[in-house]
C-alpha cells in the first residue's frame, strides 16, 4: 500500500498529553485506513500536534507549516491540520497567517479527529476550538510502544498560574469515571502492555469535579482511590502517574504509593522556582518550605524513591538573589531528572504584560548555571545504583547499539544491557548495574540462558 493518498504523518511537540492526544488520533487515522508515513513528503494527511508553553515549539510549527503549505500548492489534495493548543490559542487566526490549512483543531476535539476530517474531505475549511464536554474515548489509540501506555484519566486545568496557557487551551478539569479508565487499562493489559503511566496536566485534582462523595464524606474519588481501584488490574506489572501539583500532593497520596506495590517510587512534582515571592507571583499556591516538606515525606515513606520536577529561571522580576534559592532548593534536594526551562511570555497570560521582563542574555546564562547543578546532582543520584540490582522493564532495542536493549528501573532510569530485543521485549529482568552516568545506567542481565 505505497499509496501516498492513504497515509498520514503526524509531528508532536510538547508534553506528555500531547504525544497521548498524538497516538489517540493516529489510531482514529488508523480505523479510517491511513497507513502512517515517517516522512511527510509521502503522507496525504499531515497533523501537526502543537505545543504553546514555549515559544520555540509555536516558531517551529509554523516553519514546517511553512513547508507543506508550499508543497500544497502543486498537490491540492494534501490535508493540512493543525491540533493541539497553539491550534486553541490561534484559532481562526492560523487560517490567516496559514490560509493553506484544512483543519484547526484544540486538544479537547481530539476524539472528534474523524468527523473533523468527513467535513474537510467534503470541502470545508474547518476551525474546531469551542469548548466541549469530553466524549469518553473508545477509539484504540496507535500506541508508540507495545509495553508502556498513557491513559489520561483527567483533562485541562483549573489552576490559574500567571505564566501558563493551558486552562485557555485544553480547558477546565474534566475527571474520566474510575470505571473508564480501568476499562481502558484491562484492554491494553490484553493487548499485551505491561506498565501504564496516568496522565493529567494537574493529576492530584482527579475526581474533585465527580459527583458521588457520599454524606460521610466517604468515596470522594480522589488519585489515591483511584489508584487503589485500579491497582490489581491483572497484566499491567507498573503504575505510574504524572504531572503532580504541590498544592494537592497529600500524605495519603504517598502512603498509598509506598503500599501498592505495582505503583513506581518515581513522583514528577514540579516546584518552577525555589523563591516564595516568585512561586507566589506565579499563583502557584504552596511555598517553598511546603515543597520541602513534601519531598521529605517522600523519603520517610521511600528513602530510594526517584523525584523529579520542573523548574522555570528568568520569570519577570526574578533577581539573581532569587535565582539562587531556586539553585539551593536544586542543590539540596537533589533530583534525580529536573526539566528546566527560560521563561518565555505567551500571548493571553498576566505575567507576559508584566514589567521587570529578563533579556535573553540573563534568562540564557541562569539556564545554563541551572542546567550545570542539575547534571551534577543527577549524577550523584545515579551514584547509589552503582552494583546494585535492579529491575528493568525491557521496552526496546539500543538505537546506538542493536546488540543491546534498553528499558527502565522502577525509578524511571534508562538502562541499558546486552540482550535480544526478541526474546526480551515486555519481560521484567533483573540487571546487575555496572556504569552509571547522569541520566542513564549501563548493566549485565541477571537472566539464566540456557
Amino acid at each position: 500500500m505505497n499509496n501516498p493518498s492513504r497515509r498520514y504523518h503526524i509531528t508532536t511537540f510538547g508534553c506528555q498529553m500531547n504525544k497521548a492526544d498524538s497516538e489517540r488520533m493516529a489510531g482514529i487515522l488508523e480505523e479510517m485506513g491511513f497507513e502512517f508515513s515517517e516522512d511527510p513528503n509521502d503522507a496525504s494527511v499531515i497533523l501537526y500536534n502543537t505545543c504553546t508553553i514555549r515559544d520555540n515549539a509555536e516558531q517551529k510549527v509554523y516553519s514546517y507549516l511553512g513547508r507543506q503549505a508550499r508543497r500544497k500548492h502543486d498537490d491540492p489534495n494534501l490535508t493540512l491540520i493543525v491540533a493541539g493548543c497553539v491550534a486553541q490559542q490561534e484559532g481562526e487566526a492560523l487560517l490567516r497567517r496559514v490560509p493553506e490549512l484544512d483543519l484547526v483543531m484544540g486538544p479537547q476535539h481530539a476524539n472528534r479527529l474523524k468527523d473533523l476530517l468527513e467535513q474537510v474531505f467534503d470541502g470545508n475549511q474547518v476551525v474546531a476550538t469551542e469548548p466541549i464536554q469530553i466524549v469518553e474515548d473508545i477509539t484504540k489509540p496507535r500506541r508508540d510502544s507495545t509495553v508502556t501506555a498513557w491513559v489520561n484519566v483527567i483533562y485541562g486545568c483549573n489552576e490559574r498560574c500567571t505564566y501558563c496557557v493551558v486552562p485557555g487551551v485544553r480547558g477546565l478539569e474534566q475527571s474520566r469515571t474510575p470505571e473508564a479508565i480501568r476499562a481502558e487499562m484491562e484492554a491494553l493489559s490484553r493487548q499485551g502492555y505491561k506498565e501504564v503511566t496516568l496522565l493529567g496536566q494537574n493529576i492530584d485534582a482527579y475526581g474533585r469535579d465527580l459527583p458521588g462523595a457520599t454524606p460521610e464524606g466517604r468515596h470522594q474519588h480522589t488519585l489515591t482511590d483511584l489508584l487503589y481501584f485500579v491497582h490489581d488490574v491483572p497484566g499491567i506489572e507498573r503504575i505510574r502517574f504524572a504531572t503532580s501539583h504541590p498544592r494537592y500532593f497529600t500524605e495519603r497520596l504517598i502512603r498509598a504509593c509506598a503500599e501498592l506495590p505495582k505503583v513506581c517510587e518515581h513522583f514528577h512534582i514540579p516546584f518552577q522556582s525555589g523563591d516564595n515571592d516568585v512561586l507566589k507571583a506565579m499563583a502557584r499556591g504552596y511555598t517553598v518550605e511546603k515543597y520541602r516538606r513534601i519531598i521529605q515525606m517522600i523519603r520517610e515513606y521511600m528513602p530510594d524513591a526517584s523525584i523529579s520536577a520542573d523548574a522555570i529561571v528568568g520569570f519577570p522580576g526574578e533577581t539573581e538573589e532569587q535565582f539562587e534559592n531556586t539553585l539551593k532548593l536544586v542543590d539540596d534536594i537533589g533530583f534525580d531528572l529536573l526539566n528546566t526551562a527560560a521563561y518565555s511570555p505567551r500571548p493571553g497570560t498576566p505575567a507576559a504584560t508584566w514589567e521587570g521582563q529578563l533579556s535573553e542574555e540573563v534568562k540564557a546564562d541562569r539556564l545554563q548555571r541551572l542546567n550545570h547543578l542539575v547534571s551534577v546532582k543527577a549524577a550523584e543520584r545515579s551514584l547509589r545504583y552503582q552494583d546494585r540490582i535492579e529491575e528493568v522493564l525491557v521496552e526496546d532495542q539500543n538505537p546506538k547499539d542493536p546488540s543491546q536493549v534498553m528499558g527502565r528501573t522502577r525509578g524511571n532510569r534508562l538502562t541499558f544491557f546486552a540482550g535480544d530485543i526478541q526474546e526480551l521485549r515486555g519481560q521484567v529482568v533483573k540487571v546487575k548495574i555496572t556504569e552509571v552516568r547522569a541520566f542513564s545506567l549501563t548493566g549485565e542481565s541477571l537472566l539464566v540462558t540456557a
